[in-house]
């Protein structure tokens, strides 16, 4: 399934202020793996992802999905088979009502109005927000808003599955659903976020970004509780490992 593979190959790239924002970014994901990727404000991690169906495109270096180089005539395709969840939902929703905003994808992809009708509620019942679906976006929370852009992604049904920060702002519960939905996903996903716990309840594998570049990568579990590799990268350790740590220092003292 090389449809499911993303491989950047020396990425680089800057801003038009002359921020170099990534500098020589190279790794290689393949079918099914779950990958997070971690890193301080600024770090890069959101321009990485931008790159993955062409949002954004490398000054040098290249970016394949499967056996297809993304490129301004083939991006179109590649944006067929990556979905990305933004960091912000009013990124990604701009139409009178929810439904419309979760359907517009699969409307482009020509499908049959009943075809639509059941991709929408499909997605929707997936994240739990089937009963918001006549909403006006604008009238949502955070939380539903997140709720609801992921639900236009999964309406497309995507081989590949990226998402920037998915659980910022979302209540306990709302997390939790969201976990169980991700481990859910059996392709290829790859998740940007500042939550290490989400990344350890979901991601078997993690890239450390700091300063454009991929300072670690391996598995999440090793690499997550490497203390003075996080803090070399301005992270901490996830709550459930500092947690662990505590309990084992009362215990032995």
């Amino acid at each position: 399934m090389s449809h499911h593979i993303i491989e950047f190959k020396d990425v680089h790239f800057s801003y038009p202020d002359g921020t170099e924002a990534l500098r020589g970014v190279s790794f290689r994901i393949t079918h099914g793996e779950s990958v997070g990727i971690v890193g301080a404000n600024g770090a890069g991690k959101t321009t990485l992802i931008l790159h993955m169906n062409g949002y954004l495109m490398p000054r040098k270096g290249e970016v394949r999905i499967g056996d297809v180089q993304l490129n301004r005539t083939t991006r179109a395709d590649i944006r067929k088979k990556v979905g990305i969840v933004f960091q912000n939902p009013d990124d990604q929703l701009f139409m009178p009502t929810v439904f419309d905003d979760v359907a517009f994808g699969p409307l482009n992809l020509g499908l049959s109005k009943e075809a639509v009708i059941e991709r929408v509620h499909n997605a929707l019942a997936r994240v739990d927000a089937l009963g918001l679906k006549d909403k006006p976006p604008h009238h949502l929370s955070l939380g539903q808003k997140r709720s609801v852009s992921i639900a236009t992604v999964l309406a497309m049904q995507p081989d590949i599955l990226v998402m920037d920060e998915p659980a910022a702002n979302l209540d306990p519960r709302s997390r939790r659903q969201l976990i169980s939905l991700l481990n859910e996903f059996k392709h290829s996903k790859i998740i940007a976020s500042h939550d290490l716990d989400l990344i350890l309840d979901v991601c078997e594998r993690c890239l450390v970004i700091g300063n454009g570049r991929v300072m670690a990568d391996g598995p999440a579990e090793d690499i997550l509780i490497n203390e003075s590799l996080l803090k070399e990268n301005s992270l901490e350790l996830p709550l459930s490992k500092s947690r662990s740590r505590v309990s084992t220092f009362d215990i032995c003292s």
